[in-house]
């Protein structure tokens, strides 16, 4: 049976760093009335290198209502956060030459990608790298400067912010656990692990947990009460992948949409979003991004304005200060 995600914690994240000027609960179509959660994707990372300290500090001061840490784990076992396993587009790796020999090729979705894993080094190798700007056209001034960060120093980030009395939940996404599964070293309990550890919920974090890969979350759901969110490939590349979803049959407490999913090629909402709510799914919909708005739209504000009218549950943002203030309007 479906888990309904508790009141307390959807109450909690929709009271972080509120605008004073807030439609009322009333105005939002939302699954639960309550107003839509504004999530940092990797922290701004549209400003700064992704999943860096900065970017999610940046986001926090922006009023985000929660901040995305994508894992994935070092050789040693250490959560790191990464959007990707491999670490070429997002670090400095290919400029350490005692390195070099480590670049090898794995098999992905889409073909042989040669590059260097995440998974082949230790926590200490890892501490040698900077992040990096992946986007162009966006600022490279702190390119080589920022260290990549742990799970824990997240996790000790928010936990600060809350002893401030600013509640900032985290949207973990587990990257490749299927990878992971397949080298013997899981995801699902190091992550709730380390969670345990540090008292989130004693502190009153709200906590979403989100993958792409159902089995990861059904392991979650056996070991956890957590509000799961089943991530949703998005078109062309499901069909590409032959997957298909039906809301009916979800078991988690929403998904995350891409936005093809919820607007048509023209930007007009499509029935995804009743159709998920009418199944009790939260819809959490990725990724807007101010220099980069999805068609027809020219700019993130519209996308945004749409999305939020249609009832999105959540939007996942590069620019989190252009999502909350939209959303204050």
């Amino acid at each position: 049976m479906k888990r309904l995600i508790s009141a307390s914690i959807l109450v909690l994240a929709a009271c972080a760093s509120a605008p004073a000027a807030e439609a009322p609960a009333q105005a939002w179509n939302t699954l639960t009335g309550e107003r839509p959660i504004v999530i940092a994707h990797r922290g701004a990372s549209g400003l700064y290198p992704e999943h860096t300290m900065m970017a999610y500090k940046a986001a926090i001061a922006q009023g985000a209502d929660f901040i995305e840490p994508d894992l994935v784990m070092t050789s040693d076992g250490v959560l790191i956060a990464r959007h990707d396993l491999y670490l070429s587009a997002t670090t400095d790796i290919a400029d350490h030459p005692e390195f070099a020999d480590r670049k090898v090729a794995r098999q992905m979705p889409f073909g042989e990608q040669e590059d260097w894993w995440a998974d082949d080094f230790t926590f200490a190798e890892i501490q040698t790298l900077k992040a990096r700007q992946q986007f162009e056209g966006r600022s490279m001034e702190y390119n080589d400067t920022l260290d990549l960060v742990t799970f824990d120093e997240v996790m000790d980030l928010v936990l600060a912010e809350a002893e401030k009395g600013n509640i900032v939940g985290l949207h973990v996404e587990a990257k490749w656990p299927s990878h992971y599964a397949s080298i013997g070293k899981g995801l699902a309990d190091p992550i709730l692990d380390a969670m345990k550890a540090k008292g989130l919920k004693e502190a009153g974090i709200p906590v979403y947990i989100q993958c792409f890969e159902p089995p990861f979350l059904a392991e979650v759901a056996e070991k956890s009460d957590l509000p799961l969110i089943q991530n949703m490939v998005g078109a062309p590349y499901a069909s590409m992948m032959g997957l298909e979803y039906d809301l009916d049959a979800m078991t988690t407490d929403g998904v995350g949409a891409d936005v093809s999913y919820v607007l048509g090629k023209h930007g007009q909402p499509t029935d995804f979003v009743a159709r998920a709510h009418d199944a009790g799914l939260l819809v959490h919909v990725y990724t807007v991004r101010d220099d980069r708005p999805d068609a027809p739209f020219t700019g993130s504000r519209d996308e945004l304005k749409v999305l939020f009218d249609a009832g999105v549950d959540g939007i996942w943002a590069d620019f989190p200060a252009t999502a909350v203030e939209v959303r204050g309007k």
